[in-house]
């Protein structure tokens, strides 16, 4: 079996939490919880073949659920922000939890994240765990009864495909994605300022002061946010920016050249020199979030083996529809009818130089 379930955890109410292991045949392995479908470890080799876990998260049930940051979760209904938790649709406005500043952030108060999935393991060549959610209509405020499956699949050239779909029986919002924290020196490694990242992205949104867009798309031609071609992190890290300076570092959404496409497309990669592990980012969403671990400073929820949360010691690149698109006009479309399936993929492919 290239599957394995293991007991990971109890939560204080008394739910069991489970952890799915699968591995393929070169050797590496991804642990999935059923607690937010959390990536719990990704275990891939650097170029004299040694293996290091190169994802941030927690050795129990109880740092999932309480503590902040939303390590390698499944992010829903609606990932990125709402400005002041409310929208109209249909003529009709609906308020949502306020759970960050003043704005509604990655699906509430206790939104997919926080959710015991159902999950089926499908073994095989390519081993894949199907987890299923059903939201109630009105749950967080949102309108709908949503029912979601995930899929993660452990690909053979070596990569994580998470394939997002869902449907719904009332028109609602809906913008999905996974909040996985990489660092590809292992997430014990110290900072990821000299990772060398490029993103096929020709736009970004700048922020208010609680990090809502302000509308514009701006150009990442002569700014910190240009990442068209490979630079470390850190280059610009420190920049007299006033986009970066709101933020404490990256914590923007970047738009893909020319959109969204048809199939995953290879839109971003990240390096690292010194383990020579590189990671390329296939999707066909419009954008990404490229969050630079400006928060990662909770003493009191240390990550897998008590190691010390820090800040930039690990990168979010989440991929997604524009954040805050419901009131938001030439953004993405965020909406979803009944009859209409959302469907979109992500893999992040690992590999050495």
């Amino acid at each position: 079996m290239s599957i394995q379930k293991q007991h990971f955890d109890t939560l204080p109410d008394g739910r069991e939490v489970y952890r799915y292991l699968m591995r393929n045949e070169s050797g590496m392995s991804v642990a999935i919880l059923d607690l937010g479908g959390a990536i719990q470890q990704i275990l891939v080799p650097d170029r004299r073949g040694r293996y290091t876990d190169v994802v941030g998260g927690y050795d129990n049930a109880f740092d999932y659920f309480y503590g902040d940051g939303y390590q390698g979760a499944l992010i829903g209904r609606v990932g990125n922000r709402i400005a002041r938790g409310k929208f109209t649709l249909g003529g009709k406005e609906y308020s949502l939890y306020i759970n960050n500043g003043v704005n509604h952030l990655h699906g509430g108060k206790e939104g997919f994240s926080h959710k015991i999935w159902s999950v089926t393991a499908k073994d095989g060549s390519e081993p894949a765990l199907e987890l299923s959610y059903v939201s109630p209509d009105g749950e967080e405020g949102y309108p709908g009864t949503l029912t979601v499956t995930v899929t993660y699949t452990l690909t053979a050239r070596g990569g994580l495909s998470i394939r997002y779909v869902a449907t719904t029986d009332k028109t609602t919002v809906l913008n999905l994605t996974n909040h996985c924290y990489f660092n590809l020196g292992g997430f014990a490694s110290g900072k990821i300022l000299d990772h060398v990242l490029m993103m096929d992205a020709d736009t970004y949104l700048p922020t208010d002061e609680t990090l809502i867009p302000t509308g514009e798309l701006r150009s990442v031609a002569g700014t910190p946010f240009d990442f068209r071609a490979p630079k470390e992190v850190g280059k610009d890290f420190c920049a007299d920016n006033v986009d970066l300076k709101i933020a404490g570092g990256y914590d923007h959404c970047f738009n893909f050249t020319g959109g969204a496409t048809a199939e995953p497309t290879c839109r971003a990669t990240l390096y690292h020199k010194e383990s020579g592990r590189e990671m390329k980012v296939y999707t066909n969403q419009p954008a990404v979030q490229f969050y630079s671990g400006n928060f990662l400073n909770n003493a009191d929820h240390p990550f897998k083996g008590g190691y010390p949360q820090g800040l930039q010691n690990a990168l979010c690149l989440e991929t997604q529809h524009m954040p805050d698109s419901i009131n938001q006009k030439g953004f993405t479309n965020t909406v979803l009818h009944p009859g209409e399936v959302y469907d979109y993929t992500t893999e992040y492919v690992f590999s050495v130089r």
